[in-house]
């Protein structure tokens, strides 16, 4: 199960917030699929198959504050679903804009998002795929950074490391986390 954290609605589309829900759109798109609203689980969901396997691609229709209500419902839904076999996209404030890293487990360093799907899978053993953003410039605060529209040459970064985290999660499906983590989370040369 892949799951793009985002907030919904016109306003918050193709904001720094809504990368991991960007991503997953990009991989339904990649195998032509349309996510559908799904009753009961609060996300909007396509089935496609990933290197022979069968992987649920959602995005929950909640706010990022209350992303983990979706993520449960989904394991629920589509369960039981291990916990390391969910992947959770979404943005990073910690790496630097455009850099995608792989994890597996780890705490939530400030996200709301993630801190919500902690509390409702009460563990944080899923597989993470994040999409750095970078710090606020100055003095700005960390929610209207990431809320706000990027300048011209952030959304071309920000682009690139959509699709590569979208290359991610394919990696993931067809090699696993370990491979996934070596080939993406090296450094740039």
């Amino acid at each position: 199960m892949v799951v793009g954290l985002g907030n919904p609605g016109a306003e918050f589309r193709h904001t720094r917030h809504n990368l991991g829900a960007d991503t997953v759109e990009l991989l339904a798109d990649r195998n032509r699929e349309r996510l559908r609203a799904e009753r009961g689980t609060q996300a909007l969901v396509a089935q496609v198959r990933l290197s022979g396997r069968s992987v649920v691609l959602a995005v929950p229709q909640t706010y990022m504050n209350d992303s983990g209500l979706a993520v449960a419902s989904l394991a629920r839904r589509y369960g039981p679903v291990p916990v390391d076999r969910i992947v959770v996209v979404h943005d990073e404030l910690d790496l630097p804009v455009g850099r995608v890293k792989v994890k597996l487990g780890g705490g939530t360093a400030g996200h709301n998002g993630l801190k919500s799907v902690h509390a409702h899978l009460h563990e944080g053993g899923y597989v993470r795929v994040r999409i750095g953003i970078g710090k606020p410039p100055g003095r700005r605060q960390g929610t209207d950074h990431v809320l706000g529209a990027a300048g011209r040459a952030e959304r071309e970064a920000l682009a690139v490391a959509v699709e590569i985290a979208a290359d991610a999660v394919e990696v993931l499906a067809a090699e696993g986390v370990e491979a996934a983590m070596t080939r993406v989370n090296a450094e740039p040369a």
